[in-house]
């Protein structure tokens, strides 16, 4: 069918993603990393973010039905664990060791 939907952007990103033009603007010259840093500055300053957490939970629910979607439709669902993990599909063989130590000392702690 195609790809695994890609993971959905976190309420700060889809917030810094609408007011990046305007951190340009306002910096004129301004680096890429200084952008995000200045967003980082901007977004914990922020009071009120339930508009943005909420574009980030409709983004959620929607990437949890393209990925049922797409698993339903013969995507690969060998691939759910690393649903939990994050992204552990860029880097898998480090990953999965690491999961695998971790899990392997969880056991041993029980």
């Amino acid at each position: 069918m195609g790809d695994k939907p890609k993971r959905p952007l976190s309420g700060y990103m889809i917030w810094l993603n609408s007011v990046r033009e305007q951190i340009k603007k306002d910096n004129p010259g301004i680096k890429v990393t200084e952008i995000a840093k200045k967003g980082g500055e901007m977004w914990r300053a922020m009071k009120d973010k339930s508009e943005w957490e909420a574009k980030a939970a409709k983004a959620k629910e929607n990437y949890e039905d393209a990925v049922k979607d797409f698993e339903a439709n013969g995507g690969s669902s060998a691939n759910g664990s690393a649903k939990k993990r994050g992204k552990a599909g860029k880097k898998p063989a480090k990953k999965n060791k690491k999961a695998d130590s971790d899990d392997e000392e969880e056991e041993e702690s029980e």
